[in-house]
């Protein structure tokens, strides 16, 4: 841990004074490590001088002060320190070292093998600092098998399970939406490092924390896995179906799509009454939460009643109809979510600078009465607090300062 003494700047929120040594780039790792520094971790990122974090040449961009600056690279790596390091040097490598030795933590998401060939392991770094929080995101984890393979998201859904239950029925299936397989990495990456954090606090002792993309997606197939081990059942794509649950799922309405899921009888009965049909309360085929179930019960009674409910409306007045009563809600697009007032009163849109510009992303889940989240904050440019770091916290002399800067490894 630090203290105000030794010239690092320190976050706000629970996790200040932990400081965090970020060597990972593209979305599983900067993710997890955004999350710490949201919590109030101090975040050094570490960047190569020759090959940045190649994020920052993803789009959408704005135009900063230096040019094009990425705000999809804003939107992951907001209020850390910004640290150029050759880590192919064995200059870089010691600084890093010497980073280690004063910090609490190291996040990092090279292929296995890679920061061991550098000198850079777990076993190399702990010697450094035994408190050490050594956290390792990677596509197939440190060990198995598959574990030196190269990886992406696709690579964890694919894998996983996840891809092929995902997409219409009897059509091949799709893979989802966004990358879910780095951002479920991140979050249980943050999670474990966490952990290992208050085991520290009370040990003293350090810890390898390994989180694989593969294994997180694995875990986000809900009944997929039981389904089979139990029932000897494969999942299959099932499109916006549930696999037993009815009525529940996307319904068109006048201007779009709606989720009607007033499965139980309670709010069975509730759908009724609002859609202005309390007789079908009594109606003895699809009176009970069972029969609705039933495959084709479903398909030749309730189906056609809620699909002419929901295409009576539009969106905003099923919503408005749905109420606090029955979970109804619109389909909305990206504008109306960044548009929907309840977000804007949960804070989950924030101004990110980038290079001197301003740009919405999004904000923080987490919300802590004591001591707020704040997803606020700049992303660092390129090197931006080499001096903050190297020469005011690890104390580097000028002279050895410059001779780093003249050698590029910095």
């Amino acid at each position: 841990m630090i203290d105000e003494t030794m010239q690092l700047p320190l976050g706000e929120g629970p996790l200040r004074g932990l400081v965090v040594i970020d060597v990972t780039r593209v979305v599983a790792g900067p993710y997890c490590t955004m999350m710490l520094a949201d919590l109030g971790a101090t975040v050094i990122k570490v960047e190569n001088p020759a090959e940045p974090d190649y994020v920052r040449t993803f789009p959408p961009f704005v135009q900063g002060d230096n040019g094009r600056a990425s705000a999809f690279f804003a939107q992951y790596n907001r209020h850390k320190l910004g640290v150029s390091l050759d880590l192919k040097s064995e200059q870089g490598r010691e600084l890093l070292r010497e980073l280690v030795g004063k910090a609490d933590m190291l996040v990092e998401n090279f292929r296995p093998g890679t920061m061991e060939r550098m000198g850079l392991g777990y076993e190399t770094l702990k010697s450094c600092n035994p408190r050490l929080i050594y956290v390792s995101i990677s596509g197939f984890g440190q060990t198995g098998p598959n574990s030196r393979r190269p990886a992406y998201d696709n690579s964890a859904q694919s894998t996983g399970g996840l891809w092929s239950i995902n997409g219409e029925k009897g059509q091949p299936p799709l893979r989802v939406g966004t990358i879910i397989g780095d951002l479920s990495a991140s979050f249980y990456a943050a999670i474990a490092a966490l952990s290992a954090v208050i085991h520290a606090r009370n040990t003293g002792e350090g810890q390898w924390v390994d989180v694989a993309q593969q294994d997180s997606v694995v875990t986000l197939t809900e009944h997929a896995v039981v389904n089979y081990t139990v029932a000897g059942e494969v999942g299959a794509p099932l499109g916006n179906d549930h696999p037993f649950v009815r009525p529940y799922g996307q319904y068109a309405c006048k201007d779009g799509f709606v989720f009607f899921g007033a499965y139980t009888d309670k709010f069975w009965r509730e759908a009724c009454k609002i859609f202005g049909e309390p007789s079908l309360i009594d109606d003895p085929e699809i009176d009970t939460m069972e029969k609705r179930f039933d495959p084709q019960i479903y398909a030749r009674r309730v189906k056609p009643i809620v699909q002419d409910w929901c295409a009576r409306h539009t969106k905003a007045e099923l919503e408005a109809m749905a109420g606090d009563t029955i979970p109804m809600t619109p389909i909305k697009t990206i504008a109306e979510v960044v548009d929907d007032p309840h977000l804007q009163a949960r804070e989950m849109f924030v101004q990110t600078e980038v290079d001197g510009q301003q740009v919405k992303a999004f904000g923080s889940p987490m919300k802590l009465s004591g001591t707020p989240v704040r997803a606020v904050g700049s992303a660092p440019g390129f090197g931006e607090h080499n001096e903050v770091v190297l020469k005011g916290w690890l104390q580097v002399a000028a002279s050895d300062y410059a001779r780093y800067v003249a050698d590029g490894v910095i």
